[in-house]
């Protein structure tokens, strides 16, 4: 890159992180540094490689942690000792981004730099608000106006007369404490007091709230429904079509708080498919994994799989573990080739097919008994059976095969442990002003994790809907003393997801 560095000035969208376009998130993920601005989602800062420097640059009204001219500074500094910079900026850089000081700055120092260009606010948000900022028959421009600044008549360097006559969509944004004084002005310079307008808080995010009214009073109804910053103003005939057209806002777990209980590596999943319903996923991993100090036997296995009838995997932190005992050996999926494998659920199986293996047999119900009694249609009667499992794992399956005459060798792949750093986590999403609305549990030992760290105390997690991902996991749970109000019928998470979406929906048992 060259001895003075080079510097990506990259828009990260306007606060859904599945907005970043392809070349921004490719900058992200090789940049050096990363300087990134206030509501960066920290979704997006997970993709930065390993050891990469995070420098949080974010400004407000009344707070900053740095002035622009300091960003700047940083921005040359690190440039200049050959660092690869991404200077990551809500929204587009070059829209009420300061993007083009920036760019100024490094052209006179003559320091290399490119521009991402990124999804601006002024688009997005009324996108998701089911606001389209054109439309024919209403409005075939759009003028946009930043907010951010004294929009006071004696101060103002805002054309007040002339805005109010536009006949397109208006859109303010960075708009909230000037609100007010929006409204009244374009009402006073000419503009109708019915005209539809609308306020949209935290838009493109599960935190997104629209209200909607007339020129004259949406300053008043934003203001009742406890609105604030970040907000974007939309005036003009195309917020009327909200009302036909709201889509992010209505999808059924929209606004939802759920915490994910989920081990940290496996939450993604749960999370993402909950996002996509709208909820507010809180992740707080109460179990983690840990490997094998001692992998002699496991290895001795691994090395003699050609020896087994059947081999079995009861979650994808085993297939995790042999995949990285059979990398250490120096093996592949080659030692599979004879051997039978038998995998508890989907998730399971497709984590073997990414290491080339295909799983010759998945049950239905995704249990261990369900794995048995597949395997005991035939007769098992003497067949070698390779059994990884967890150090706490349930011994249904190994029962229900000795007892139909199999040989099995049951090899602890990996170790569980309580994850007692969960516990601010977990404090400060149920002492949250908006609390927890759903909690979630993929296993029974997550139960029994969560339950070690808050200490047995149910009552908060009582107040919340407590969903399973099948009968096991619900049963220790009413064990231990929560009240489930959600089994998914499919035990997976796909399952789990599905089942809560319909319980809130109305549609479930």
């Amino acid at each position: 890159m060259g001895k003075r560095g080079l510097v990506s000035l990259v828009g990260a969208g306007p606060g859904d992180p599945g907005l970043i376009t392809v070349a921004g998130l490719d900058r992200l993920r090789r940049a050096d540094v990363v300087i990134f601005d206030r509501l960066i989602d920290q979704r997006l800062l997970d993709e930065t490689k390993f050891g990469a420097e995070l420098i949080d640059a974010g400004k407000s009204r009344g707070k900053q942690n740095m002035s622009q001219k300091q960003i700047n500074a940083l921005i040359l500094e690190r440039a200049r000792s050959g660092k690869y910079v991404c200077r990551l900026k809500g929204g587009d850089p070059f829209v009420f981004g300061r993007g083009g000081e920036e760019a100024l700055a490094l052209s006179e120092a003559q320091i290399r730099w490119e521009v991402i260009p990124g999804v601006t606010s002024v688009v997005a948000a009324p996108a998701y608000a089911g606001i389209p900022i054109t439309q024919r028959g209403m409005a075939t421009s759009f003028t946009v106006v930043t907010g951010s600044q004294d929009t006071s008549r004696s101060k103002s360097k805002i054309d007040w007369h002339t805005l109010a006559r536009v006949s397109g969509t208006l859109i303010f944004v960075m708009t909230w404490k000037e609100l007010g004084t929006i409204t009244s002005e374009l009402i006073e310079n000419g503009a109708e007091a019915q005209r539809p307008a609308a306020v949209i808080q935290w838009g493109t995010t599960n935190r997104q709230k629209v209200v909607t009214g007339t020129l004259e009073n949406i300053a008043a109804l934003s203001k009742s429904e406890n609105l604030g910053p970040p907000a974007v103003l939309v005036v003009g005939q195309v917020a009327s079509l909200r009302g036909v057209l709201a889509w992010f806002d209505q999808r059924p777990l929209f606004g939802k708080r759920v915490l994910v209980t989920r081990m940290r590596g496996q939450a993604t999943q749960l999370s993402r498919l909950l996002e996509g319903q709208g909820a507010i996923a809180i992740e707080t991993p109460v179990i983690r994994v840990n490997p094998l100090e001692e992998t002699a036997n496991i290895d001795r296995a691994v090395k003699n799989l050609s020896t087994y009838d059947w081999v079995t995997f009861s979650s994808i932190n085993g297939v995790s573990m042999v995949k990285v005992r059979i990398e250490a050996l120096g093996l592949d999926g080659r030692i599979f080739h004879g051997t039978k494998v038998a995998a508890i659920g989907p998730t399971t199986a497709q984590a073997l097919l990414d290491i080339g293996v295909r799983a010759d047999l998945v049950p239905e119900a995704y249990i261990s008994e369900a794995v048995a009694a597949r395997m005991i249609q035939d007769n098992v009667e003497g067949l070698k059976v390779l059994l990884f499992r967890s150090d706490i794992g349930r011994d249904a399956l190994a029962r229900s095969l000795r007892e139909r005459g199999a040989i099995v060798n049951e090899l602890v792949a990996y170790r569980t442990e309580t994850n007692m750093d969960a516990s601010n986590q977990i404090l400060q999403a149920f002492s949250d002003e908006h609390g927890v609305d759903i909690t979630t549990f993929t296993s029974a030992s997550c139960v029994d994790s969560m339950l070690e760290i808050i200490e047995g105390d149910v009552t908060l997690i009582n107040k919340t809907l407590v969903a399973c991902i099948g009968p096991i996991t619900a049963s220790q749970a009413r064990n231990r003393g929560l009240k489930v109000s959600i089994v998914a019928n499919e035990h997976t998470i796909q399952g789990l997801v599905n089942a809560v979406v319909e319980h809130v929906s109305g549609n479930g048992s």
